[in-house]
């Protein structure tokens, strides 16, 4: 089984991994962990936690996250993983065609255009009948008054306000986006840290959707302004489109990494470019966490498995390779003969036929969560919805014009997405949920977290501090300031573009909560290049 005994890493951290008893939420922002926390201890559980959490978090972090945006969960309940499926479709009537008459040759990122059906709200609502031990209302209670009194911006936060604002201000000229400006800059500005944001529109959306189960917001009052906001504005979301939404339960997927279950959620979602990568790596033995041999296998393994995910990945239905052809044990050795000692430009194999949140949550009676939500792209489309504080996503970006790519447009399809939540289980019983946010980092940073966990013994907060790297695209690679310098030089003589970046938050954001199984004890960890906390009871 797991065991604490693990170890802290050589490089420089901001903290220790923090251990509990009781309850422990683990988050990016403190204010919202520290709200998941207090629906804990009021007797709630780890999904009643969880969901608060994330609705603070649409409210304290809008700018990687907010009520128009996607969720998806795995769940650990009574001994038993659940994975539920909280992304939207695109519109009924959207097609390649349309957006080509429209002027488009390719999916723009702002706008009307590459909005798909919000599905975090019902998501929030789904995971709260099956499993929540609260009202909506109540575990919704802390979010609405963040935004109705108001909280202060950290440091972080204003920075990635700001750079969200100087983009839109740019790059968002026409009416239909004032509403976002008036929310979100209201004094014609990007609020500065230590100053105070408060959205009442916001408060009133998030208690309707309480009060409602939310249904409201896809049968009653916000659908018809989210409907009408669209029809004004040439948009292609319909009455029909939300009316038809219902966030799904998966059965999650998993691939046996050492003797670890390591879990993710079916496709649409990008988790099995994760899993995939694992399949591949663990044909290898790994001594040495910081040598050339091992990162370089690493980064081969991960350009393999973006290469089939790119390719092959889309919703399931519309998928030529099931999750099984890609995940056998006969396709991960068929790609783990592709690495040599050369760095390689990847490319799709055949299988044989057969801006995002993340925050993790545990309460005293063995249940976990792993939750991830977004808007993507930070803001998401640009738009909110007239009096709502509703800033709706930008998803059908990643949609392709191809008509004959697996993740073409069309009309009703869930698209390739990034978001994905973690899970790790030995013998049937829970490590625990882990997660990283970011964009194509995010299976990345899956893949080094767990090695870092299970190959290298690292503590949660040793494995989420430890330095980072990620693959952009060929040969390139881009690893932070903190990466050893030696071994970058020596990984360009095996053909690798090596690349230092110092954005840290270029690199994902995560949070892990790890659980012994047989004292009920809690280990988490919290991203350090941000402002991430736990809260531990």
């Amino acid at each position: 089984m797991y065991s604490f005994n693990q170890q802290a890493h050589p490089y420089p951290t901001t903290r220790n991994a923090t251990f509990a008893n009781n309850g422990m939420v683990a988050t990016s922002q403190p204010l919202a962990a520290q709200a998941g926390l207090d629906i804990l201890k009021k007797g709630g559980n780890a999904v009643d936690a969880a969901i608060a959490t994330a609705a603070c978090l649409t409210v304290v972090e809008p700018t990687s996250n907010g009520i128009g945006g996607d969720a998806f969960a795995l769940v650990w309940m009574k001994g038993e993983l659940h994975g539920l499926n909280g992304s939207g479709r695109s519109p009924r009537t959207i097609s390649i065609d349309s957006v080509k008459e429209a002027g488009h040759e390719k999916m723009p990122k702002y706008g009307w255009t590459p909005v798909t059906v919000p599905g975090a709200p019902g998501a929030w609502a789904e995971l709260s009948e099956k499993f929540g031990k609260l009202s909506l209302t109540e575990v919704l209670q802390p979010a609405i008054d963040y935004a109705t009194e108001g909280f202060p911006l950290s440091q972080t936060l204003s920075n990635f306000w700001k750079k969200g604002y100087d983009t839109f201000k740019t790059n968002l000229t026409d009416d239909v986006f004032t509403n976002w400006f008036e929310t979100f800059a209201p004094k014609g500005r990007a609020p500065k840290a230590g100053e105070i944001w408060s959205s009442l529109d916001h408060a009133e959306t998030l208690r309707s959707i309480a009060e409602t189960n939310a249904k409201s917001f896809y049968h009653g009052e916000l659908a018809e302004k989210i409907v009408n906001f669209s029809s004004a504005n040439g948009g292609y979301l319909s009455e029909e489109d939300l009316a038809e939404y219902k966030a799904e339960w998966v059965k999650p997927i998993k691939v046996d990494y050492r003797g670890y279950d390591v879990w993710e959620i079916p496709p649409n979602g990008q988790g099995i470019v994760a899993l995939q990568a694992l399949n591949i790596l663990k044909g290898f033995k790994f001594s040495d966490r910081d040598s050339v041999d091992t990162y370089h296998k690493q980064f081969e393994a991960i350009k393999l498995a973006f290469a089939d995910g790119h390719q092959h990945v889309t919703e399931e239905s519309h998928m030529r390779y099931t999750t099984a052809n890609i995940l056998s044990d006969e396709y991960g050795e068929l790609r783990r003969k592709l690495i040599g000692d050369e760095a390689l430009v990847p490319e799709a194999g055949e299988p044989s036929l057969s801006g995002t949140v993340y925050l993790a949550t545990a309460d005293d009676e063995g249940n976990m969560v792993s939750f991830i939500q977004s808007n993507y792209m930070g803001f998401g489309s640009g738009l909110v919805v007239p009096g709502t504080g509703i800033a709706l996503q930008n998803r059908g970006y990643d949609f392709s014009m191809d008509p004959e790519h697996v993740n073409a447009l069309k009309g009703g399809k869930k698209t390739f997405h990034t978001i994905i939540p973690g899970f790790l289980s030995k013998d049937d019983q829970p490590v625990g949920p882990f997660g990283v946010m970011g964009g194509y980092m995010q299976p990345q940073a899956h893949v080094q977290v767990v090695m870092n966990t299970i190959d290298f013994g690292l503590n949660p907060q040793a494995a989420l501090d430890a330095p980072r790297w990620k693959w952009v695209k060929d040969k390139t690679i881009e690893v932070e300031h903190r990466f050893p310098h030696h071994l970058a030089q020596s990984l360009t003589e095996k053909g690798h573009n090596v690349r230092i970046e110092l954005e840290p938050n270029s690199f994902g954001r995560g949070q892990i909560i790890w659980r012994d199984p047989e004292s009920g004890v809690l280990v988490g960890g919290t991203e350090s290049r941000t402002d991430g906390a736990v809260a531990a009871w």
